[in-house]
């Protein structure tokens, strides 16, 4: 091995001791959180409703059962998650995100709980912040990820062969060879077919933690040209006198306004200003569940004027690629399939710091040969001394 390949051998297993732990613990909790909506579907009556021939209810009516059941809170965001799903709503309530569930169409409440109190929004604070403090957290875990990154590419430079007639061989995994050899080739061989999609779920991860991450892919996508319209942040007016009748909740003219030109949006989310200046952000998804080719809105909450309206047609690529980045990290932008193949990743990728372990620990452990047909060395043979006669006697 060339001195180049061994100091990418070195900091390939000192990175891997490193960030081996951290990127375990985020590999398997990736690996449940996949199919978590799946799963909660099968498990939680509240989350599927009977379809009805009828408007779901406005927002402002959703707002009034709300308060009913919480005097005192203060309303975040509400989501309409199609016509077979409940209504969702974020609800601030003494220090506590509350998730509250209603019909769409009668709107009775269906369940309520803290926002990701359950087992899946567990899974989600582990692989997010490792459930240390969430600055903290977030940063070991960002920082474990790029190592990963590192440490993937420099797992390709030492297994790609040299020589043309080894690449076949080095493409499967001998089952029939003992235990070590085994567990080599699927350290060597997995890492190998999981290397892309790793990279990419990878970056997308870390462009939710890294604002740089996030600009670099769009400043990529759009190939160096800016839309400074697409970042544009929208205020509200107070003294602002909108076209809309006054008689109407500003909310209900909002969702109204959506409605009609995102007719085929079956998922939207409405986001209420918490600040006195801030706009009301409505975003019409066509998919429910699913974050991509979004419709993005913005309203002066005092007056309901539309002050943005940008659909996906017209989005910059950076803009639609950020967009999807959610169903791009967790496959679901591939369907089902697209599901599979991450969840197959991530459980790979977990186990490569413990197949990395063994193979290191078996190097260590492994016994000296013993030398064959080596002399031993010559001693000069002892010979007795008879006794002398008069000693005898």
């Amino acid at each position: 091995m060339g001195n180049f390949k061994k100091a990418i051998l070195f900091m390939h297993r000192w990175l891997g001791f490193i960030s081996g732990l951290v990127v375990f613990v985020i590999s398997i909790t990736g690996c449940i959180y996949c199919f978590q909506d799946e799963i909660q579907d099968s498990i939680y009556s509240y989350r599927k409703v009977a379809v009805q021939n009828k408007p779901f209810l406005q927002p402002s009516v959703v707002q009034q059962l709300c308060f009913q059941t919480y005097p005192d809170g203060k309303i975040t965001s509400i989501t309409y998650n199609g016509p077979d799903r409940p209504l969702a709503i974020r609800m601030a309530v003494n220090k506590k995100v509350m998730a509250l569930y209603f019909d769409p169409y009668s709107g009775k409440l269906l369940y309520k709980e803290v926002f990701r109190s359950n087992f899946f929004g567990w899974i989600r604070k582990v692989h997010v912040n490792l459930f240390l403090p969430k600055e903290i957290g977030k940063a070991v875990s960002y920082v474990s990820v790029i190592i990963f990154v590192v440490i993937m590419i420099t797992g390709l430079v030492l297994w790609w062969p040299k020589r043309k007639s080894d690449r076949r061989r080095s493409f499967t995994i001998k089952w029939g060879a003992k235990w070590k050899r085994v567990n080599y080739d699927l350290h060597n061989v997995l890492g190998f077919y999981v290397t892309a999609i790793v990279l990419i779920t990878a970056i997308s991860g870390l462009s939710f933690s890294l604002k740089w991450v996030n600009k670099g892919i769009y400043n990529v996508a759009n190939l160096g040209r800016s839309f400074p319209s697409e970042n544009k942040v929208y205020k509200s007016d107070s003294t602002a006198i909108g076209n809309y009748a006054q008689n109407e909740p500003v909310i209900n003219q909002a969702y109204a306004t959506v409605r009609k030109n995102s007719p085929a949006a079956n998922y939207i989310l409405i986001l209420l200003g918490a600040k006195k200046s801030a706009s009301l952000l409505v975003t019409a998804y066509p998919v429910p569940l699913e974050f991509s080719f979004s419709d993005h809105y913005a309203f002066d909450q005092y007056s309901g004027k539309l002050l943005n309206f940008l659909p996906n047609a017209q989005k910059s690529a950076g803009l639609k690629l950020n967009n999807m980045n959610y169903d791009i990290h967790t496959g679901q932008i591939a369907g089902l399939l697209g599901k599979i193949v991450v969840f197959l990743t991530s459980l790979i990728s977990a186990t490569l710091p413990v197949t990395g372990l063994i193979i290191y620990l078996g190097k260590k452990k492994k016994p000296k040969k013993k030398q064959v047909g080596k002399p031993l060395p010559f001693k000069k043979p002892v010979v007795a001394r008879p006794l002398s006669f008069a000693a005898e006697k």
